[in-house]
């Protein structure tokens, strides 16, 4: 299987995610197990470019047992224009879970069929804004693919929930289905242990 360098664009921002070490991500660096089938990176290293931002960030995180999340645990912000500065204006713009957000889906790791590689969960589609293609998605609104529908549910709340974002959120966003019917699936999907090692603590948003 090729593996692509972890270079995501969201909305025109670049992420370039990397291990501590400096080497790109790939599925291979996803050496801890989470929920019932899903692996991911411990830690990252991610640096966001925009081509109206005359600056680099650079975050990293690790994986939070106790939280069920990635924390941040360092921000760097590099000038990139020659006689620029760093000021309050510019850390004002710094998007620190954004960056979390888009790094995210590069460190999750999935098998997609037996006797395959993994992949991780951003080389899943290539669509601007989602994280699932819709073929996927199509599949899990059926009533009779269960199976289908909760591995998909599993892998939309590691990712939100994993970056800090509301899951229930992302699952309804994501599966084009009602907030109580994305709220019912969930809880289906704790209860089956599909969960474990993942949490959003609501405070921020009563949600998840």
């Amino acid at each position: 299987m090729h593996i692509r360098d972890a270079e995501r664009q969201t909305k025109g921002v670049i992420v370039d995610v990397r291990t501590l070490e400096g080497d790109p991500v790939t599925w291979r660096d996803a050496t801890l197990a989470i929920g019932s089938a899903l692996h991911i990176v411990p830690a990252f290293r991610a640096t966001v470019k925009e081509a109206d931002v005359p600056y680099d960030t650079t975050v990293q995180a690790h994986y939070d047992n106790e939280l069920g999340r990635y924390r941040v645990t360092s921000v760097n912000v590099v000038n990139a224009e020659p006689g620029g500065e760093i000021n309050g204006a510019a850390l004002r713009r710094v998007r620190v879970q954004e960056i979390v957000q888009a790094a995210t889906p590069s460190c999750i790791a999935i098998t997609l069929e037996d006797g395959n590689d993994p992949t991780t969960v951003s080389e899943l589609t290539t669509v601007e804004g989602r994280l699932v293609p819709e073929w996927m998605a199509k599949q899990a609104r059926q009533r009779a693919n269960k199976e289908a529908r909760m591995d998909l549910v599993e892998l939309i709340y590691s990712a939100a929930a994993l970056s800090g974002q509301p899951p229930t959120k992302a699952v309804q966003a994501e599966l084009n289905v009602p907030y109580r019917t994305a709220a019912d699936w969930i809880s289906k999907a704790r209860t089956a242990g599909r969960l474990e090692g993942m949490s959003y603590i609501a405070g921020r948003q009563a949600d998840g």
